[in-house]
Protein backbone atom coordinates (compact mmCIF):
# COMPACT_ATOMS: atom_id res chain seq x y z
CA UNK A 1 0.00 0.00 0.00
CA UNK A 2 1.51 3.33 -1.01
CA UNK A 3 1.30 6.45 1.13
CA UNK A 4 -1.63 8.72 0.59
CA UNK A 5 -0.82 11.91 -1.27
CA UNK A 6 -2.78 15.00 -0.43
CA UNK A 7 -2.97 17.03 -3.59
CA UNK A 8 -2.37 20.30 -1.83
CA UNK A 9 0.13 21.31 -4.45
CA UNK A 10 1.94 24.60 -4.14
CA UNK A 11 3.84 26.00 -7.10
CA UNK A 12 7.02 27.96 -6.70
CA UNK A 13 8.10 30.98 -8.63
CA UNK A 14 10.44 30.56 -11.55
CA UNK A 15 14.01 31.40 -10.64
CA UNK A 16 16.36 33.35 -12.93
CA UNK A 17 17.28 30.04 -14.61
CA UNK A 18 13.61 29.34 -15.31
CA UNK A 19 13.40 26.54 -12.75
CA UNK A 20 10.18 26.08 -10.81
CA UNK A 21 8.96 23.46 -8.34
CA UNK A 22 5.82 21.80 -7.10
CA UNK A 23 5.41 20.49 -3.57
CA UNK A 24 2.83 18.14 -2.10
CA UNK A 25 1.97 16.80 1.31
CA UNK A 26 2.15 13.02 1.80
CA UNK A 27 0.86 10.98 4.71
CA UNK A 28 2.50 7.66 5.45
CA UNK A 29 3.13 5.30 8.36
CA UNK A 30 6.08 7.50 9.35
CA UNK A 31 4.00 10.70 9.56
CA UNK A 32 3.11 13.61 7.33
CA UNK A 33 5.78 14.94 4.97
CA UNK A 34 6.16 17.88 2.63
CA UNK A 35 7.67 16.58 -0.61
CA UNK A 36 9.09 18.81 -3.32
CA UNK A 37 10.11 17.46 -6.74
CA UNK A 38 13.36 18.91 -8.08
CA UNK A 39 13.93 18.80 -11.84
CA UNK A 40 17.29 17.89 -13.31
CA UNK A 41 17.80 21.52 -14.34
CA UNK A 42 17.11 22.61 -10.76
CA UNK A 43 19.61 20.18 -9.24
CA UNK A 44 22.81 22.20 -9.25
CA UNK A 45 24.68 20.67 -6.28
CA UNK A 46 25.51 17.11 -5.22
CA UNK A 47 23.55 15.68 -2.30
CA UNK A 48 23.72 12.44 -0.28
CA UNK A 49 20.54 10.32 -0.37
CA UNK A 50 19.65 9.07 3.13
CA UNK A 51 17.89 6.02 1.67
CA UNK A 52 20.85 4.45 -0.13
CA UNK A 53 23.72 6.65 1.13
CA UNK A 54 24.77 7.30 -2.48
CA UNK A 55 25.43 10.67 -4.05
CA UNK A 56 22.79 12.43 -6.12
CA UNK A 57 24.94 14.22 -8.70
CA UNK A 58 24.09 17.65 -10.14
CA UNK A 59 21.61 17.46 -13.01
CA UNK A 60 19.69 14.44 -11.66
CA UNK A 61 16.01 14.89 -10.82
CA UNK A 62 15.13 13.93 -7.23
CA UNK A 63 12.82 14.85 -4.34
CA UNK A 64 13.35 16.94 -1.23
CA UNK A 65 11.33 15.92 1.83
CA UNK A 66 10.87 17.19 5.37
CA UNK A 67 8.36 16.59 8.14
CA UNK A 68 5.24 18.72 7.86
CA UNK A 69 5.69 20.00 11.42
CA UNK A 70 9.13 21.39 10.48
CA UNK A 71 7.69 24.69 9.21
CA UNK A 72 10.94 26.21 7.94
CA UNK A 73 12.24 22.98 6.35
CA UNK A 74 15.53 23.05 8.23
CA UNK A 75 15.68 19.26 8.49
CA UNK A 76 14.96 18.59 4.81
CA UNK A 77 16.71 15.78 2.96
CA UNK A 78 17.32 15.13 -0.74
CA UNK A 79 16.30 11.63 -1.87
CA UNK A 80 16.42 9.63 -5.10
CA UNK A 81 12.78 9.22 -6.11
CA UNK A 82 12.85 5.36 -5.85
CA UNK A 83 14.57 5.57 -2.45
CA UNK A 84 11.87 7.94 -1.18
CA UNK A 85 9.13 5.62 -2.40
CA UNK A 86 10.83 2.60 -0.75
CA UNK A 87 11.64 4.26 2.59
CA UNK A 88 9.00 2.22 4.42
CA UNK A 89 10.44 -1.08 3.20
CA UNK A 90 14.02 -0.51 4.28
CA UNK A 91 16.06 1.53 6.70
CA UNK A 92 19.01 3.75 5.82
CA UNK A 93 22.43 2.12 5.94
CA UNK A 94 23.96 4.94 7.92
CA UNK A 95 22.11 7.07 10.42
CA UNK A 96 23.38 10.64 10.17
CA UNK A 97 23.05 13.10 13.00
CA UNK A 98 21.82 16.65 12.48
CA UNK A 99 25.36 18.00 12.71
CA UNK A 100 26.82 15.55 10.18
CA UNK A 101 27.82 16.78 6.71
CA UNK A 102 25.07 16.32 4.11
CA UNK A 103 27.37 15.54 1.21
Amino acid sequence: MSPRKNRRAVSGRASPGGVSWVQETEEGPDGEWVVRAVSGAGAVKPYRCPGCDQEIPPGVAHVVAWRADDRDGRDRRHWHRPCWQARGRRSPRIMRSRGAPRY
